[in-house]
């Protein structure tokens, strides 16, 4: 079993792809840490975000270990993904990674934002986890100050639309749902409440099949 779970930062996908995958006893995989650790190496390189000869490369020679990096976190690595997984070059190299992850039996959860209509257009279930952007820029900027960031709500916010433009916008596998996604809008919901969505729309599926 193949559980796709797209959406933009900050929806609340990596949240709930993680108890997803912890209920069905299925192996999980944040897509979106691939592309975090490509921007890490080049930075920690002083390699430009920008050079997409280079971030191929790191693409290419990415040590799984690296996925585990607390600096994957920072926002820096984080605007940095976003900047990479734009080049084409990038995405190809990481795809065949994120199919074999998937296919491995039993199966798994996967995160990101190309999952259903690019990486594993044969899932099982596809979701597409999404909220309004002022919803998801309070929850980055609560997150960023209790890491003790000094980001301002604005800033945050206006880093957020700028990021979602991005991702929606490139010509490699741009941020959509696909077609045959379910959408939840985790706006007013909190955990909990979406994982019993999620897992509904998940049992309504499998019974159907």
């Amino acid at each position: 079993m193949i559980i796709a779970v797209d959406g933009p930062v900050a929806a609340g996908k990596g949240t709930l792809a993680r108890r997803l995958a912890t209920h069905y006893g299925l192996a999980y995989l944040d897509s979106g840490s691939l592309y975090r650790a490509v921007a890490l190496k080049l930075i920690r390189a002083g390699a430009a975000l920008t050079d997409a000869g280079a971030a191929t490369e790191a693409a290419r020679t990415l040590d799984p270990a690296l996925l585990s990096d607390p600096a994957l976190r920072d926002e820096a690595t984080a605007a940095g993904s976003s900047v990479v997984a734009a080049m084409p070059a990038v995405r190809a190299a990481l795809l065949d990674y994120q199919r074999d992850f998937a296919h491995r039996p039993p199966g798994a959860v996967l995160d990101g934002r190309d999952i259903g209509t690019v990486v594993c257009p044969d899932a099982t279930v596809k979701l597409y986890v999404t909220a309004s952007a002022e919803v998801r820029a309070r929850r980055r900027f609560e997150e960023i100050q209790a890491r003790g960031g000094a980001e301002s709500f604005d800033q945050v916010l206006a880093e957020l639309r700028e990021r979602d433009a991005r991702d929606a916008g490139r010509a490699a596998a741009p941020l959509k749902p696909a077609a045959d996604a379910h959408l939840l809008d985790t706006s007013d919901l909190a955990i909990d409440g979406a994982f019993a969505k999620a897992v509904a729309i998940i049992e309504a599926v499998l019974a159907r099949n």
